[in-house]
């Protein structure tokens, strides 16, 4: 048996995290499939904000380029205190190509835990993605 190469992050995260799936759950309770990313961007928003959590939409990820800093090279939907990466969604489907973008977010950022949801799921618990990302030391 080999190691695991991810391993859960902490608990403070993890309960983080359960905070982060159930603004995501409510909001699809409320809404629905059916409707706009941005609509699912603004909502998600509002709703972590909602539950006093410190949210940023749209924060850019620098990226370094052998000796050059790309300010702009990922655009992250929301980052929720410093810690939790969230990419929304409102497709038909999630492609291997979504989830790649969760996963290079977190490598990317160092960051332990990011969501990719995708609010156009029939049900809110096929469309809430968790991803974990065991942040390099």
């Amino acid at each position: 048996m080999y190691p695991s190469r991810y391993q859960e992050p902490p608990d403070p995260i993890r309960n983080l995290g359960d905070k982060v799936y159930d603004a995501a759950f409510q909001v699809h309770r409320k809404w629905g499939p059916g409707l706009l990313e941005h609509f699912y961007h603004r909502a998600l928003y509002k709703e972590l904000k909602k539950n006093g959590l410190k949210v940023e939409s749209e924060v850019y990820l620098p990226v370094r380029l052998d000796d050059e800093l790309i300010e702009d090279a990922y655009r992250i939907d929301l980052l929720v205190e410093n810690e939790i990466i969230v990419e929304v969604k409102a497709v038909q489907n999630l492609t291997p190509a979504h989830y790649q973008q969760i996963r290079t977010y977190l490598r990317v950022s160092n960051k332990w835990l990011g969501f990719l949801i995708n609010f156009n799921a029939a049900l809110a618990s096929e469309g809430i993605n968790r991803q974990v990302m065991t942040p390099k030391q």
